[in-house]
């Protein structure tokens, strides 16, 4: 079955690479420094780095320790670009993640089928911020408190391969690092605007002594939207200061500001969707849908190397967060989320071997004062729900990689784990819904990672995952609430792949099936109501391939090159056997997803880079599989100049046909064509911006 269903994808990511593994033999064998490129989709400018906040290249040289897909993705891949709000946006080209936006700055997010029921929050991806959790305690997280403006780079690593994070989820973890004074010293002035209202505005300044480092940035955005009801308006700061105590101990303080006002224009039917696409939902007119955001984050992080290939990192953060967010009722929650880690490498040798050691533990705890009450138009009126949410998840994992051949190394390693969720209700008038539940799991995990050539790598793992559910799931978000009793989420993945680059063509493939019991799925009732269930048995399989290769240099000018980069992502999820629905697929995601590019740089500085986005056939969006969504094409440009002396001009024209289309759905257990489940794509836009570096 397998073998049957990934033949075409595996013709289709072979043919993708097809052109570029001639070039990249060529250049292994020709480039006498080969072995010294980092063999990743994309590769960063030389910038610093210290023992609290590695530099790029040492992201990446981590990368290539791991037994499976990991991408690095640095943030000229993205800053390049205005009008950059979402993670679609940073991870436009990294393979496997679907990430669609759905009104402001949330999107939905997806890896290997991590969550892809849930159209609101997020679950089966852990983010972080610096590896301090964005995610609250219960795993539940938002989107909106990342700005993109403020990273040197975004790490994606896929399922298991989360693990030296700590995370436990079949999408696995991605991990947002800030800018600090070393990678970014001096002032820096952005502005951007461009279509349906955008605006938005940045200042930054870094510096770095011998012993010192300090970052801070604050950005401002208004947009009015594509759809009505969709206006936003956001505010942040981040800042960050290291001290270093000796050349073997670093201290790093963080902090970060929210403050987000954002209107929510709600789903439509797919035929609304896909002809009135700028209307709102007449309910979420009527009831002033909103989502408001004010946050705030401290955290540290300790690194002390005791002796050389030794590094222990041990830190801690607080999140404090107020949530006022009139839908179908009126919620007002406020919750406080605190974390501690510690994790400790060593490399040696073990009987002559090389050898290296991770292992480390995590604690989170949080808290929620969760308070609904009837919604009046956007203001709350009489109090219909309450209760305090306790979350708390307890882990420690270990892994070892040995050599056990020259460029070979096998890797074995188990994470373990406890998580509860309590709720206490405090609002007795309609009985007393108070749940809990507990959970606890023994995960291992295998791989082997061989060095095939000096500029290519192979990977293999299998890995276990356990995912308990989040308060969202738990506690139906139905007027009468209640507490759900839900199975974790339990699934074993076997993956292999490749990955490798030289001066002419990166690439990185992977495929990959998992087996899942109990996967949690959250379905949709309509304005906003929803309840969640433990489906039986299902599959998660699929192929994540990327190439770029500069295939063409010195056309008009010497120095000048043509880069085409590619990104091929296949899905095929489907319940297995199960007694309601079959081999039916799981609703949710596209099953093809192609993104290219093509750019041209001139030494002058000037660019230009075409793209195309297409999702071949359209999928389900219900378990019955009785509604599509529909197929689509979009067509973009991008163009810049990097002028000396540090100015910066870029602009971006996107979605050129105005092709109405559904970027992302909720989804039902038997939808029907007045299913109010899809979120239109937004139309022809053109966005440009000036940075200013001094």
């Amino acid at each position: 079955m397998f073998r049957h269903v990934l033949a075409r994808p595996v013709a289709a990511a072979m043919a993708l690479c097809a052109t570029t593994l001639p070039a990249a033999a060529q250049s292994a064998d020709s480039t006498p420094n080969a072995a010294t490129l980092p063999p990743l989709l994309v590769s960063a400018p030389r910038i610093a780095g210290s023992l609290t906040r590695p530099s790029n290249e040492q992201a990446e040289e981590a990368a290539r320790q791991v037994p499976g897909n990991v991408s690095v993705v640095p943030a000229e891949e993205f800053r390049d670009r205005p009008g950059v709000t979402t993670i679609r946006d940073m991870l436009l080209y990294t393979p496997g993640v679907f990430a669609e936006p759905k009104w402001g700055e949330d999107s939905r997010l997806s890896i290997r089928g991590s969550g892809i029921s849930r159209n609101f929050h997020l679950r089966g991806v852990r983010l972080y911020q610096d590896g301090i959790p964005v995610n609250q305690a219960d795993g539940s997280g938002d989107f909106q408190e990342l700005d993109p403006l403020t990273f040197q780079r975004v790490v994606v690593l896929r399922g298991a391969n989360a693990f030296p994070l700590g995370a436990n989820t079949l999408g696995g973890a991605i991990n947002f690092v800030t800018m600090t004074g070393r990678s970014e010293p001096g002032a820096l002035l952005r502005a951007e605007g461009g279509s349906f209202g955008f605006a938005r505005g940045q200042a930054a300044f870094g510096l770095a002594g011998e012993t010192y480092d300090a970052w801070a940035t604050v950005t401002g955005m208004t947009q009015e939207g594509f759809r009505d009801h969709s206006a936003g308006r956001s505010y942040r700061v981040n800042a960050n200061a290291a001290w270093q105590w000796s050349d073997m101990a670093e201290t790093r303080v963080f902090t970060a500001y929210n403050n987000i006002w954002q209107q929510i224009p709600g789903s439509l039917t797919r035929s609304q969707a896909l002809t009135t696409p700028q209307m709102a939902n007449a309910a979420n007119l009527r009831l002033d849908y909103m989502r408001n955001i004010e946050s705030t984050r401290i955290g540290t992080v300790t690194a002390i190397r005791p002796q050389e290939g030794a590094l222990i990192e041990i830190g801690g953060g607080y999140v404090r967060r107020e949530l006022d967010h009139p839908i179908f009722q009126y919620i007002d929650n406020r919750s406080d989320d605190f974390v501690l880690f510690g994790r400790t490498t060593i490399e040696g040798t073990v009987a002559g071997l090389e050898n290296r050691l991770l292992y480390g533990a995590n604690a989170m705890i949080g808290r929620t004062l969760n308070r609904r009450y009837v919604n009046l138009s956007g203001h709350a009126g009489a109090q219909t729900y309450g209760s305090v949410d306790n979350a708390t998840n307890l882990d420690a994992y270990v892994e070892n990689a040995l050599t056990v051949a020259p460029g070979l190394q096998a890797i074995a390693g188990a994470s373990v784990g406890w998580a509860r969720r309590i709720s206490d209700d405090e609002f007795l008038r309609d009985g007393d819904q108070s749940g809990s539940g507990s959970w606890s799991w023994v995960n291992p995990r295998f791989g082997l990672l061989w060095q095939a050539t000096p500029a290519a790598q192979v990977f293999a793992n299998l890995s276990w995952a356990t995912e308990p559910p989040t308060f969202s799931d738990l506690i139906a978000l139905v007027p009468q609430g209640g507490f759900s009793r839900l199975d974790a989420q339990r699934s074993m993945t076997a993956e292999i792949g490749t990955r490798g680059g030289t001066a002419e063509v990166s690439w990185e493939v992977a495929l990959y099936r998992a087996w899942i019991r109990d996967e949690i799925q959250l379905f949709t009732l309509g304005q906003g109501t929803s309840y969640a269930l433990n489906a039986d048995r299902t599959i998660h399989q699929g192929i994540e391939a990327a190439v770029a290769w500069t295939f063409l240099r010195n056309l008009a000018s010497e120095d000048d090159r043509l880069t085409l980069t590619q990104a091929y992502t296949f899905n095929d999820f489907h319940f297995d056997d199960d007694a309601a629905f079959g081999d039916n697929q799981l609703p949710g995601v596209p099953r093809h997803l192609y993104r290219a590019e093509l750019r041209y740089r001139h030494p002058s500085g000037a660019w230009v880079a075409p793209n195309l986005d297409w999702v071949p056939q359209a999928y389900y969006v219900d378990n019955a599989n009785t509604l599509k969504t529909d197929a689509y094409v979009l067509l973009g440009l991008r163009a810049g100049w990097d002028f000396p002396g540090g100015l910066s001009a870029f602009v971006e024209a996107r979605n050129l046909a105005d092709t109405k289309y559904i970027s992302s759905a909720s989804v039902a257990i038997r939808a029907t064509t007045a299913s109010e489940l899809f979120e239109p794509g937004t139309g022809r836009s053109v966005y440009a911006g000036l940075q200013y570096r001094f």
